[in-house]
């Protein structure tokens, strides 16, 4: 297993990453707390998609003393995004940010300069914008959201960053990150960039409240680094809540931009679906007859997971396709046919949505 900001391969023991990364597991009494205030449990939270945590219970203290927090989540921009869970809302609207006070997006386009050779800063500043529409689309509201874009707004992000920059060592940033000699100076800095929207807020409004960051717990390390800093600097600690890897659709790993025959992008027009679906890896047997004799395995099954992850909020309806599918009652053609559609559909409104966002997305950004 290897988990790491820029890497992960290998099946990934989640309880492991708890203790090595030195966060706290998110136990049925913060849920009990979340769910007191959003009415129903997000089903990533139910089934422990979110599973672990930095401060939620410092956070959820807070709220309840009426101190709301801001909800900060990231795009990358090397190229366009693929459907993954932290970004499903549209599916799902009892998401956690429901409780948020304001929503800050920033979007890294430099990020990819740095640790790309065939990235430019035209093609990121595209994938920028195209990141934005599909947040837009998401259902995030002009009136309590900032969009962020690095390169065009880093003078409200330079002094934080700088700031940031100063306290963290590059002893602590090489053991971290796993820097070598080789690795560039502006790939060595952009943590404290990554750093400097969790602060923002106070910067943009004059309220210090905390963030709350919903990431996949490869990216912790970029907050973490800041964490014993934060007070010092008159902000509240980041706090977290980190999910596991949506799995790519060939076996074993995450759902990857590099492989893009394993993820489903969110401008994946219906036949690309399709496609994607019916050579996806399942759990299923050579044969319908030895799988309907012997059943198969949705533990190890990619289409299964997009029902766990996204398309099943009902549990009981999940555990019943887990038992038909194990006793051979259920064969793959079945459940690939099924989430096809259900991609399909959602992936046609998502377009539509997003088309009109391109009318109100100058509402998203910051204004100097």
């Amino acid at each position: 297993m290897v988990v790491t900001p820029w890497e992960v391969k290998g099946k990934v023991d989640y309880e492991r990453l708890i203790k090595e990364f030195g966060t706290q597991p998110i136990t049925p009494q913060l849920l009990e707390r979340v769910e007191k205030h959003t009415g129903k449990l997000h089903l990533q939270l139910e089934r422990k998609i979110f599973f672990s945590h930095r401060d939620l219970d410092t956070v959820l203290d807070l709220y309840d003393k009426g101190i709301k927090f801001v909800f900060v989540h990231g795009q990358r921009t090397l190229g366009t995004r693929s459907y993954r869970a932290p970004c499903s809302m549209d599916i799902h609207p009892a998401h956690p940010a429901e409780i948020r006070s304001q929503t800050l997006l920033p979007a890294n386009r430099r990020r990819e300069i740095l640790i790309s050779d065939n990235a430019d800063l035209k093609q990121t500043r595209q994938n920028a914008y195209e990141n934005a529409l599909d947040l837009i689309a998401l259902g995030f509201k002009p009136e309590n959201t900032f969009i962020i874009y690095d390169s065009e707004d880093i003078q409200l992000l330079y002094d934080i960053t700088l700031e940031v920059a100063k306290r963290i060592t590059y002893s602590t940033a090489r053991s971290t990150f796993g820097f070598q000699d080789s690795t560039n100076i502006g790939w060595v800095f952009w943590p404290a960039i990554q750093a400097a929207p969790c602060f923002l807020h106070k910067k943009l409004t004059g309220e210090n409240v905390p963030a709350l960051i919903p990431a996949a717990i490869d990216q912790d390390p970029y907050w973490r680094v800041t964490r014993g800093h934060s007070p010092k600097l008159g902000y509240y600690k980041p706090a977290q809540i980190h999910c596991r890897f949506l799995p790519g659709l060939a076996a074993g790993g995450k759902m990857s931009a590099s492989q893009p025959e394993t993820s489903i992008f969110t401008m994946d027009q219906p036949d690309v679906v399709k496609k994607k679906i019916w050579n996806a890896f399942t759990g299923g047997k050579g044969t319908a007859a030895e799988q309907r004799k012997e059943g198969a395995d949705p533990s190890i099954c990619s289409i299964f997971q997009y029902y766990f992850f996204l398309f099943e909020e009902d549990s009981s309806k999940l555990a019943e396709r887990e038992r038909r599918c194990r006793g051979g009652e259920m064969l793959c053609g079945e459940c690939k046919k099924d989430v096809a559609e259900k991609l399909s559909k959602f992936l046609t409104q998502h377009q539509e949505k997003r088309e009109k966002a391109k009318d109100v997305i100058e509402q998203y950004h910051v204004k100097r």
